[in-house]
């Protein structure tokens, strides 16, 4: 009988039918994100095809394909072009950005900490007041006052008339506010309160470890935004003290269009973004990958 009763058990459990995943990935899922994958990065593979080779080649019908052996003496050229400063240009928008992204990286978190977390009076009028300048477009609006305030400050053609109207920023403030209320619960600062632990050393030893992959998006993102900047630097700085995407522009010619110039000045522009990528993308998978871990 126990035979016959374990007979029948695994034919009931062979007649169910196999529960699907819910989250397995259909072909059809996979086909979208190879085809998303080919869209994100074929941009950057044509643009190191066309910085390898000549001019002539980058405009042949159909055009090349496969890179090509030109990109040592592209290189070259864009260094060797006197009017556009690519080394300079380089140097400013790494000291520019840099400097801008620890500003903003350092005051939104301290706002974010003081925003979510500490009770003051005017807390939450002071920080409607900050959502209200996401919704203006400050740096075309005000760039006519900005660049006067320039003038009378005697900072044109200097690297401090584009850093500092980008010290700070209401998104930046806005993102670690937001962060700090879900990463940061007030049973954890109110311990620490019972501890002894002033604001400071709250701020500093429970605040920014459990901050951090936030702080790492608002860096890459702030990053990304300063060096690709070109309106205000192009605006407010001189051609012989330019960022590096004032030096691309320079890189034009003014009766022809060299094409593998200008896409070499682009690649060489884009690599730093890479490493900061890389750099930022690690500390974001791994501030997510622990706090998945916690959950």
């Amino acid at each position: 009988m126990t035979t016959i009763a374990h007979a029948g058990r695994q034919r009931r459990a062979h007649a169910r039918p196999s529960r699907r995943d819910p989250f397995a990935a259909t072909p059809l899922t996979k086909a979208a994100l190879l085809f998303t994958i080919f869209l994100s990065v074929f941009p950057l593979y044509w643009m190191v095809v066309i910085a390898s080779r000549t001019t002539a080649q980058a405009v042949d019908v159909p055009p090349p394909l496969l890179p090509g052996g030109n990109l040592g003496e592209n290189i070259a050229r864009v260094f060797a072009t006197e009017d556009a400063h690519f080394v300079t240009g380089m140097t400013n928008s790494l000291i520019v950005s840099s400097t801008v992204t620890l500003s903003v990286v350092a005051i939104s978190t301290l706002a974010g900490f003081a925003f979510a977390r500490l009770r003051f009076r005017g807390r939450k009028l002071l920080l409607g007041s900050i959502l209200l300048t996401m919704m203006v477009p400050i740096q075309q609006m005000g760039i006519v006052p900005l660049y006067q305030l320039m003038v009378n400050l005697e900072w044109t053609g200097t690297l401090q008339a584009v850093i500092l109207p980008f010290l700070l920023n209401g998104f930046g403030v806005f993102l670690m506010t937001q962060y700090t209320e879900q990463a940061v619960p007030m049973e954890l600062v109110e311990a620490a309160r019972v501890d002894g632990a002033s604001t400071m050393r709250i701020y500093w030893n429970v605040v920014l470890p459990a901050v951090r992959p936030g702080m790492a998006v608002l860096a890459l993102q702030t990053f990304m935004l300063n060096w690709n900047e070109f309106m205000w630097p192009l605006i407010v700085l001189t051609p012989d003290n330019p960022t590096v995407q004032t030096s691309i522009a320079f890189l034009t010619g003014q009766h022809t269009t060299d094409y593998a110039l200008i896409f070499t000045g682009t690649a060489l522009s884009v690599l730093p973004l890479l490493v900061v990528f890389i750099v930022f993308g690690r500390q974001i998978v791994g501030g997510l990958m622990e706090g998945a871990v916690k959950a």
